[in-house]
């Protein structure tokens, strides 16, 4: 088991600057297609996750219930999402994506993928599949506990 020994190399810190530069690229080719980076992630988790509550989207996009309810507001306005009835808990709303919706995510979809590839430029396929195991083992290690973490 490797432990961070270097008191100067923070991974947390690493990872958030990582995260930050690299959403400011991501937001402008996303910027292209009409999509926010939060927007972007509503539709992907909606493409996996049909039929997902506000509640799970805000928990996946790491966000409060309030925050993601507005964003899917925009989402639903601009025809991308539809809100369906849940069919056994009448208080709870479904969300699906529209034709429209899959259109837009599928035509964003290349831009992020060019961005990623950019970005990943000098990297070895072993040294990303490090990089994304360990990121997924991270996420994994502190799912379901968003309000437990400091923001940072």
């Amino acid at each position: 088991m490797g432990t961070v020994t270097d008191d100067k190399e923070c991974s947390t810190f690493l990872v958030r600057h990582a995260w930050l530069s690299m959403r400011g690229v991501v937001a402008e080719a996303l910027g292209e297609h009409g999509l926010s980076v939060a927007q972007f992630a509503s539709l992907l988790i909606l493409d996996e996750h049909p039929g997902a509550s506000v509640a799970d989207v805000a928990r996946r996009v790491s966000t409060a219930r309030q925050s993601a309810n507005e964003m899917l507001g925009g989402l639903e306005r601009a025809g991308l999402i539809e809100r369906r009835p849940h069919p056994q808990d009448r208080r709870s709303q479904q969300i699906f994506l529209t034709g429209t919706g899959r259109g837009r995510l599928d035509a964003a979809r290349p831009a992020v993928k060019a961005v990623e590839a950019r970005l990943s430029e000098g990297f070895t396929p072993d040294e990303l599949a490090v990089v994304n195991a360990w990121l997924s083992r991270m996420a994994a290690a502190t799912a379901g506990t968003p309000e437990e973490l400091p923001t940072l």
